[in-house]
């Protein structure tokens, strides 16, 4: 699963057509819906879990590339 979710992150860090700006939006946007769940005493499902470690590592490959 750590190759899959490495592979996903490279794929989107490549991606032209998402700014730096949208990463940040769909971090934000997927911490909120896991805070809410969290604090609702919901479970949280694991896919959440992955796609924040996604965008995480898409977006730190990202700016490390920028500087």
């Amino acid at each position: 699963m750590k190759s899959d979710i490495q592979a996903a992150a490279e794929k989107l860090a490549s991606d032209p057509g998402l700014t730096d700006y949208d990463f940040w939006r769909m971090l934000k946007n997927l911490d909120y819906e896991i805070f809410q769940r969290a604090a609702g005493n919901q479970p949280i499902p694991i896919d959440m879990l992955r796609w924040r470690r996604i965008l995480k590592r898409a977006r730190s490959r990202r700016v490390g590339r920028e500087g």
